[in-house]
């Protein structure tokens, strides 16, 4: 018999103030600019100074996050820890290869080396909470963290697994925020982002970010909502997507009517949010509608932020204003479907329903 898979808990360090759990976007942070960094907690109260010293930012963030994370769910130990990330520790990789050319090849520390590995997160927080269990890292650009969602809702459903840290994470480094300015991903030109949509321009505004979350099988407390099912698409066009979606909500005997909101991922790219707003205004004109890149940046693994809202707004039955995307509201959110896509590639669908 399959297993319902409940989302547990939930931990948070990203572009707002979100590592707060008691709190749920009851200030925003309006950036003007064309990059967007991480509003950072007092690592200290997480992290010993000297080891805190020595961290990438990347596992600096998800040691908060899994921290707060584990704490809700109350949990020390966990039977796996399952990550998604598009760039891994690329600040670290960036570092060591300028040191070998610094350095002309000699003398060089191994630390940036060994923390320069993709792997290095969910390798971390397993020492950190001493969790011998199935440790794996997805890297699969934007649909890195549905990757992870898909491995630990498997080993759920089918009892081979009771808790599993689930988590998306990405830092920001000056090397490929450059590199992806010059090939037009992100904006030329700084970008309000509570006006993100109305810009009208090429790229996105980028972020950083790390969510995680306790799946299991078991529901307690502290649940927040249950994961009814993932799907990935590499490729789809605008016209297959309200054909895939359609079946991916007959698949989960859930009806279009049953969606009390949408969560798109609208970044502001005038070349690609033609997906969501073709979306927008057929298919789901009559379906309360949500955006969040405004409020995380765009990265690779910025669906973990989408998650972490549609958790919150089920837990909470609240949609906060500021990230309502057309004029329809929703007072009981029941089922939220969050979708997708970077630059017309990699889309994704989650459904979340109440419990």
């Amino acid at each position: 018999m399959i297993k319902p898979v409940y989302i547990n808990s939930v931990g948070s360090v990203s572009v707002q103030k979100t590592f707060d759990n008691s709190e749920f976007l009851n200030e925003t942070t309006v950036y003007n600019d064309t990059v967007a960094k991480v509003i950072a907690p007092d690592y200290k109260q997480y992290i010993p100074a000297a080891q805190a010293r020595r961290m990438a930012k990347g596992i600096k963030m998800s040691t908060v996050s899994s921290q707060t994370a584990l704490k809700e769910a109350g949990r020390e130990q966990v039977d796996a820890i399952i990550v998604g990330t598009g760039l891994g520790c690329i600040g670290d990789s960036e570092k060591f290869v300028g040191d070998i050319i610094d350095n002309d090849e000699q003398f060089l520390t191994p630390t940036r080396f060994i923390q320069s590995s993709h792997n290095t997160v969910a390798g971390q927080i397993a020492l950190g909470i001493g969790c011998q269990g199935y440790n794996f890292t997805y890297v699969h650009a934007a649909i890195s963290f549905e990757s992870a969602l898909i491995d630990a809702k498997m080993q759920l459903e089918n009892n081979e697994a009771e808790h599993i840290l689930v988590g998306g994470v990405d830092e920001m480094v000056k090397h490929h925020v450059d590199t992806h300015r010059l090939i037009g991903h992100i904006k030329s030109e700084a970008t309000e982002s509570s006006k993100l949509l109305e810009s009208n321009t090429k790229g996105a505004v980028m972020g950083e970010g790390s969510h995680f979350f306790v799946l299991s099988n078991k529901m307690q407390e502290s649940t927040y909502a249950e994961l009814l099912s993932v799907e990935c698409y590499n490729t789809l066009s605008k016209e297959e997507l309200p054909v895939k979606i359609n079946q991916f909500l007959l698949e989960n005997n859930v009806t279009l009517e049953a969606i009390d909101l949408v969560i798109l991922g609208n970044n502001g790219d005038v070349d690609f949010d033609s997906y969501y707003n073709e979306l927008s205004e057929t298919y789901f004109k009559n379906t309360a509608q949500a955006y969040y890149k405004h409020l995380s940046g765009e990265f690779d693994t910025a669906s973990g932020f989408a998650f972490w809202l549609a958790s919150k707004v089920l837990k909470t039955q609240h949609v906060p204003e500021v990230i309502e995307l057309n004029q329809l509201s929703t007072q009981k959110p029941n089922t939220i479907l969050i979708y997708n896509q970077y630059r017309g590639e990699n889309h994704s669908l989650v459904l979340l329903k109440k419990c």
